[in-house]
């Protein structure tokens, strides 16, 4: 029902927009509940054993995370006397809100859901829990100064190799692609002490490669590696593009997705910490492994018995084609 679906994604845009514009914990906390109480009917709505599994799951663990983060800004309340986000400084409740921050936006070591819950998702749904759900927790991530910075930087590293290692062993394209966001997300968390700007800048291109990857895998209508061998009889443009896209999104010069890790290596060093800077871009080279892994997987095998002359399916939808066409050119060559 179109009434209904406007409805959800106008309570969407509220939840976020509120926490965004609040600087007292319990209006950010109100945000993030009408946030996630949105996004729930949005990813059931197939009612699918599957859809209806991941929706739990995701509600579970939201619930438990804004549970948290009440529960840690009453206690600074009730330390320091103030409700203001800015104002932090009690160790305890500071660290207690990183944590349910992290969970909320889907960390290391507190990852384990996100892979659960995209998969169970059609690629739509599983594009805005991508992009649009990250951007309230990490609003308020930033807000929060004087945070203990090992507590950040043990969180960003571990996300950078759990991100790596667990996508290795992937052969669903939505799995991969959680695993690439806690990746990402460790990228972002690893230099939020050091330059907030960077990790705007990290996020601002994770979103518009995320994005380009979504609507390329939506509009093959592949969900796993082995659908991605017959994508040359769909769509051959589209898949000579689609490594590109890949690549950018493993941080390969000269491609887009390399420029912020670039310039967060950079800051590292610049910081005194050449080891941590080492660590994250090895790690780094672990996701390139199973993004190259996807791009052998859709231009260099043909399926056996694949009828070439079979006529390619005909794309003929503005409103999937012309985002997809701005945000995987911006994915190639903004850098």
């Amino acid at each position: 029902n179109p009434y209904i679906l406007a409805t959800l994604l106008f309570g969407l845009g509220l939840g976020t927009t509120i926490t965004f514009a609040s600087s007292h914990w319990l209006l950010a906390w109100m945000g993030l509940e009408i946030n996630t109480l949105a996004i729930i009917p949005l990813m059931a709505q197939h009612h699918h054993p599957r859809a209806v599994e991941a929706t739990t799951k995701y509600f579970l663990t939201q619930a438990t995370a804004a549970a948290m983060l009440l529960f840690a800004s009453t206690t600074n309340a009730w330390l320091t006397g103030q409700w203001d986000i800015q104002q932090m400084s009690h160790p305890f409740p500071l660290t207690l809100i990183t944590l349910a921050l992290a969970l909320k936006i889907g960390l290391a070591p507190m990852h384990t859901w996100l892979p659960e819950v995209l998969q169970g998702l059609d690629l739509t749904t599983g594009l805005v829990l991508s992009t649009w759900q990250k951007l309230a927790p990490f609003a308020l991530l930033l807000q929060i100064q004087n945070v203990n910075p090992t507590i950040l930087v043990t969180l960003g590293l571990a996300s950078t190799l759990v991100g790596g290692w667990g996508g290795l062993n992937q052969t669903q394209l939505r799995k991969v692609l959680a695993y690439s966001s806690i990746a990402h997300l460790g990228w972002m968390i690893l230099i939020l002490q050091y330059s907030p700007s960077l990790t705007l800048l990290a996020l601002l291109t994770y979103f518009v490669m995320t994005f380009s990857t979504f609507l390329v895998f939506k509009l093959n209508k592949s969900t796993s590696i082995n659908a991605l061998a017959i994508s040359w009889t769909k769509a051959p443009i589209l898949t000579s593009l689609t490594p590109l896209v890949l690549l950018s999104l493993g941080g390969l010069p000269p491609l887009t997705g390399f420029m912020p890790k670039w310039l967060i290596l950079q800051e590292l060093a610049k910081q005194d910490l050449a080891p941590l800077a080492t660590l994250a871009a090895l790690s780094a080279l672990l996701s390139l492994y199973f993004y190259l892994r996807i791009s052998y997987a859709m231009t260099l095998t043909m399926s056996p018995n694949n009828l070439t002359g079979v006529t390619p399916w005909r794309f003929s939808s503005p409103q999937l084609t012309l985002p997809l066409a701005i945000v995987t050119t911006a994915t190639i060559s903004l850098l």
